[in-house]
């Protein structure tokens, strides 16, 4: 079986930094042709992006898509709030999970997968000063024991 290419176009390294990430979804992206001519270009964001369940939709909040340039009256608005496209089982154990032990929902990349848009979300229990700290003293001894295992094969 072939390798999927995948292209990525966006990631939210601060999502890794802010939560401790349990589980990973794929999603599809409700979205019109400039946007997706956009996103194409790499002109878009996952920053201050989050995910909501309404209505039993997932949707997509704060993801910014730049307008494409040669989009003139076909261009959206680069904030709206766009609609996820996930299996009404998968939307219902999120919002459960959400709602009773206080998990969130990040989106962690945006990417093509046989030339569709797709957005990797995750659900994530939010991290602590402590656990913030603690991370990054675990990246840094990381960092040093591959610095003098470099130095010792040298």
């Amino acid at each position: 079986m072939a390798e999927e290419k995948i292209k990525l176009v966006c990631n939210n390294k601060k999502a890794y930094h802010e939560y401790f990430i349990e589980d990973k979804y794929e999603a599809g992206i409700e979205l019109f042709g400039t946007e997706v001519k956009s996103i194409r270009a790499g002109k878009c964001s996952l920053n201050e992006a989050f995910v909501v369940i309404t209505a039993g939709e997932a949707q997509l909040c704060g993801m910014n898509v730049s307008p494409y340039e040669h989009g003139n009256i076909f261009n959206r608005e680069p904030l709206r709030v766009r609609r996820l496209l996930l299996h009404k089982k998968e939307i219902r154990k999120l919002e459960q999970e959400v709602k009773e032990q206080g998990y969130s929902i990040v989106p962690l990349q945006v990417y093509f997968k046989k030339g569709r848009v797709k957005v990797e979300i995750g659900l994530g229990r939010g991290k602590k000063l402590y656990d913030k700290r603690e991370t990054a003293a675990k990246r840094d001894q990381q960092r040093q024991v591959e610095k003098e295992y470099k130095l010792r094969l040298k």
